[in-house]
């Protein structure tokens, strides 16, 4: 009989890390696509960037 607890007991305790994960990752899909929204929202304000994320310049200075 206490070998079947501890496997209840595991058994609920990887379906609620289970539970977390999927959560975790909705929240950060969740985040990403407001990311995306609004950056596609103000395209206007994207004058002078490469696809709207930053100035284009040399990522290295260049030798003599």
């Amino acid at each position: 009989m206490f070998e079947y607890e501890l496997q209840q007991i595991r058994s609920a305790e990887m379906i609620r890390t289970a539970e977390n994960y999927r959560m975790a990752r909705e929240a950060a899909r969740t985040r990403r696509a407001a990311r995306h929204e609004a950056a596609r929202s103000d395209h206007d304000d994207s004058e002078g960037r490469v696809n709207g994320h930053r100035t284009r310049r040399p990522r290295f200075a260049r030798a003599a």
